[in-house]
């Protein structure tokens, strides 16, 4: 039964058990008595009238209201650092922050110029980069850890996060190489690719898939020398002269002045690239700015 308002301070040791796995480790990180822990541990579940940890062992685990009850204790208390962060810089109310994660798959050129447009406002914006997974970034977002995730998918349909996406563009894809490779296999392009070197993306990537079945389609099967989760360390290899490899076509001028490689071919492949967000309708003023001029600075050849 709920006979008050939530006590935070109650809650933050919570928190902190819960992320120790003992009483006597976060006694230890919060320098305060193991029987001060207990007795706001105790006063917590009273309040809410739910067990939240269970003793297993040496240890204590979550039960299932733990479980929900830490869910939303990573959100509060998090969003309470980024508070502190926020407020103790001292250009604070001159500066607009915008917080990114980018997929690991995303190529870094479309996210550099998707990010240009956030840095022209008439505001300071002051931009932290988070790349990583897609699942980890979305779990992110949902805690509000992210303003927004640029990536090259949509949110899966029947996704139970409460996150929406927003489709930026879509570029054709081309084959690139330095150019000796390049012309050693422009002639005859398709077919020319029938045991050629390749770099490509690992399946992880959305655009793996679409390119492997376009080479079924065509009946050529190249010579895939490398797979990469990463696409920055994908064009250095690329960029090393070590095989083709895939980029948007809309970028071709960017890929032959920062790694030396012209277009060998345009292929049936198109690449969709999406901001994802925790609102329907995005309101951060920097991401308003990436949606507004996105379509006539990025992915126009």
């Amino acid at each position: 039964m709920k006979t008050s308002h939530l006590n935070y301070r109650h809650l933050y040791y919570f928190w902190i058990v819960a992320k120790e796995g003992s009483v006597t480790r976060a006694a230890e990180r919060l320098d305060v008595a193991v029987q001060t822990i207990s007795a706001q541990l105790a006063l917590l579940e009273q309040s809410i009238g739910k067990a939240l940890l269970a003793p297993q062992g040496r240890r204590l685990v979550l039960t299932e209201a733990g479980r929900v009850a830490l869910s939303y204790a990573d959100r509060i208390f998090l969003l309470g650092e980024q508070l502190q962060d926020v407020l103790a810089e001292s250009d604070i109310g001159r500066t607009m922050r915008l917080t990114v994660g980018l997929s690991d798959s995303l190529p870094k050129l479309i996210a550099s110029r998707l990010l240009e447009a956030a840095l022209h406002l008439p505001e300071r914006v002051k931009l932290i980069c988070h790349e990583d997974d897609y699942e980890s970034l979305l779990r992110d977002l949902s805690l509000h850890k992210l303003d927004v995730i640029l990536t090259d998918r949509p949110v899966p349909s029947g996704a139970t996060l409460r996150v929406f996406s927003h489709l930026l563009g879509e570029s054709d894809t081309a084959l690139f190489g330095v150019p000796d490779l390049a012309r050693r296999y422009k002639a005859g392009f398709p077919k020319s690719l029938h045991g050629a070197p390749l770099l490509l993306p690992t399946r992880n990537h959305a655009i793996r898939g679409r390119l492997d079945h376009w080479f079924e389609v065509i009946e050529v099967r190249p010579d895939v020398v490398g797979e990469f989760d990463d696409n920055a360390l994908l064009n250095t290899f690329g960029r090393n002269g070590l095989g083709l490899f895939p980029a948007p076509f809309a970028l071709a001028g960017d890929v032959k002045e920062q790694f030396g490689a012209v277009p060998v071919g345009e292929i049936h492949v198109r690449e969709q690239f999406y901001a994802i967000s925790n609102e329907r309708k995005i309101k951060h003023p920097a991401v308003e700015a990436i949606l507004s001029e996105v379509h006539t600075t990025v992915f126009v050849k």
